[in-house]
């Protein structure tokens, strides 16, 4: 299967606008969420494109077993869209967890 070419592997350091985290990059993808509390910001349209406007706290409302491991369910708390990151190895287990044992959040 080949990648798609929307995907911008962008993995750099940055620190959590939500929760103060220093996260580093991942090293073997992009890193696109916090490791500590899961949030991100949405500045994609499509991962890594920085294309986005909106600048709004991703928030996780829920998560999914994909083919490709966990998936975490995200809704921006400015504009509302609905997007899904996959979980990284060294995410937060016990909010992963937590979001995966709690039905969806709208």
């Amino acid at each position: 299967m080949l990648k798609s070419s929307l995907f911008t592997v962008i993995d750099e350091p940055f620190n959590c606008i939500v929760c103060g985290a220093e996260i580093p990059p991942l090293g073997y993808t992009a890193r696109d969420h916090c490791k500590k509390c899961l949030c991100s910001v949405h500045v994609d349209v499509n991962p890594g494109d920085r294309q986005s406007n909106c600048g709004g706290i991703l928030q996780p409302i829920g998560a999914e077993q994909g083919k490709k491991g966990i998936k975490i369910i995200y809704k921006c708390r400015k504009c509302g869209i609905k997007k899904k990151n996959t979980a990284a190895k060294d995410d937060d287990e016990d909010i992963i967890i937590k979001i995966f044992s709690n039905p969806l959040q709208e």
